[in-house]
């Protein structure tokens, strides 16, 4: 054997080894079918690429050494989070033709694209004899004939192998072996629509997680997505009793106690700097950092708590009253939000809080047990649109079931501007209103609405426990604005 004929053995030996290992390795794959999008000094891309290799074979495993089958993926934007799980599904296809594979994106467009790559993957021709294509690696794994649809396609001798959704639409199939949730948020003001972001967890609790069919068991899921508000689809689930069932796989562009970019050859520190002049903060965090905007950009930054109520030397407390605010639900999508509170020094400190969704059947008795047992004297409700009824019912609850004729309550139309007034606020209710300490874990709707109000105006944003707070530091410190008060006291 001459020495061209051995250096041509060699190359082929080396090439069909490459291959051998790309159909067992998910990484050697991504680098041998897309060889310019994965280089070396990018690392981050083979631990998400061995994170997912070991999640599909079941060795990515939890503390109590069973597999993980649900995996979150949060990565900056253009850093190849869609582009690798492109890859991951074609490769899927190629180890096992009888996977079923559903994905859904914003919405139809990015679905369709998502589609599209994936299966111009597998049919990519052979132009160049020494371009590696997807055959030469899946020689098995062929586009099905006439499957060319693209949003459902399937292999040769398979009915249904790939279907692609946008978020909110229909998903019709017999269930699926991987799911995946790809980029649900276009991006900031979607972010900040709460309805929007409702409405995604909806469709993905009632649609998306029913796609289990008993021919197939339980599906993996992966859910791969920019973090942008603490509502969003993972902060919900990391909210949630699953949160110990996903793995979770973070990277932020910018290490600062490193010094290192993620992907030099995506983002350098130079771009990276000047970006972070330009856009926004609660944007740029979000993008680049993985910090949700409704934190980021938040109104309050810092509340005050107490550990005990102030009393004399004989317990007694020193309050100098003890009142209510209460805000109604003057919409379908509004809350009632009612604070009890003393009065100390000039500090408000609260000692209840009901905040609720509820219809008013419901509010209205609670509202009265809530007033009760705190010894509420004197309370002020807010609404601009049945807050009479509303008061005078709260006072028939305490009659009826208490038999006590006070607090003294009383109802007024509020005509200032609600989110000047907040604004306006918003230092003092830092400042003088007092939370019990551990008030997150006792109100988590309160604390959530508090702590995501953002200081820039965004589309249907709930204000009602901002309100809530913002009427009751007007009232102790007597300032009153525009306030178009009713004398009657109910």
């Amino acid at each position: 054997m001459d020495l061209v004929t051995q250096e041509i053995q060699k190359a082929y030996l080396k090439k069909h080894a490459k291959i051998a290992l790309a159909r067992l390795s998910f990484y050697d794959y991504c680098r041998i079918i897309d060889p310019d999008g994965y280089v070396n000094d990018d690392r981050y891309l083979e631990e998400y690429c061995d994170i997912l290799n070991n999640f599909y074979y079941g060795n990515l495993l939890k503390p109590d050494g069973k597999p993980y089958k649900k995996l979150m993926i949060n990565l900056p934007p253009q850093h190849k989070k869609t582009r690798t799980m492109i890859h991951f599904c074609t490769w899927v296809l190629g180890r096992n033709r009888q996977e079923r594979i559903i994905t859904a994106s914003y919405n139809d467009r990015i679905a369709f694209d998502f589609s599209k790559y994936s299966r111009d993957e597998i049919e990519m021709d052979k132009i160049d004899p020494s371009v590696t294509v997807y055959r030469d690696i899946f020689p098995n794994s062929r586009l099905k004939r006439g499957s060319s649809a693209l949003d459902k396609w399937a292999l040769e001798g398979e009915h249904f192998n790939y279907l692609g959704a946008g978020i909110g639409g229909s998903i019709t199939s017999k269930g699926a072996t991987l799911q995946i949730v790809d980029d649900p948020i276009k991006g900031a003001f979607e972010a900040m629509n709460e309805n929007l972001l409702e409405k995604i967890w909806l469709w993905y609790t009632g649609t998306f997680m029913s796609r289990v069919s008993a021919q197939f068991g339980e599906p993996l899921e992966i859910i791969l997505m920019t973090r942008w508000a603490k509502k969003d689809l993972c902060g919900r689930i990391l909210d949630s009793d699953d949160a110990d069932n996903w793995y979770q796989f973070l990277r932020e562009v910018y290490d600062k106690e490193k010094d290192e970019m993620l992907s030099p050859t995506t983002l350098n520190k130079g771009r990276y700097d000047h970006i972070k002049k330009t856009i926004p903060a609660h944007i740029f965090q979000a993008n680049y950092h993985q910090k949700t905007m409704d934190l980021v950009g938040s109104l309050y930054k810092n509340f005050k708590t107490y550990d005990e109520l102030p009393k004399d030397v004989k317990g007694n407390l020193l309050f100098s009253e003890i009142k209510a605010y209460v805000d109604t639900a003057d919409t379908g999508e509004d809350w009632l939000c009612a604070i009890a509170y003393g009065v100390y020094l000039g500090y408000a400190y609260v000692l209840d809080i009901y905040f609720t969704d509820a219809a008013m059947e419901e509010t209205e008795p609670k509202t009265a047990d809530m007033l009760y047992h705190n010894g509420v004297k004197h309370c002020k409700i807010e609404s601009n649109n049945g807050g009479r009824g509303f008061a005078r019912n709260v006072k028939t609850k305490l009659w009826q079931k208490f038999e006590s004729r006070t607090p003294v309550i009383k109802w007024f139309h509020q005509s200032k501007n609600k989110r000047a007034r907040i604004l306006t606020n918003a230092t003092s209710v830092e400042e003088l209103l007092l939370f019990p300490k551990g008030w997150e874990s006792m109100y988590p709707d309160f604390h959530g609405a508090m702590i995501s109000y953002q200081k820039l105006e965004i589309k249907d944003q709930h204000d009602d426990a901002p309100d809530c707070c913002t009427g009751i530091i007007e009232d102790i410190t007597k300032f009153q604005g525009n306030i178009e008060a009713v004398p009657n006291i109910l």
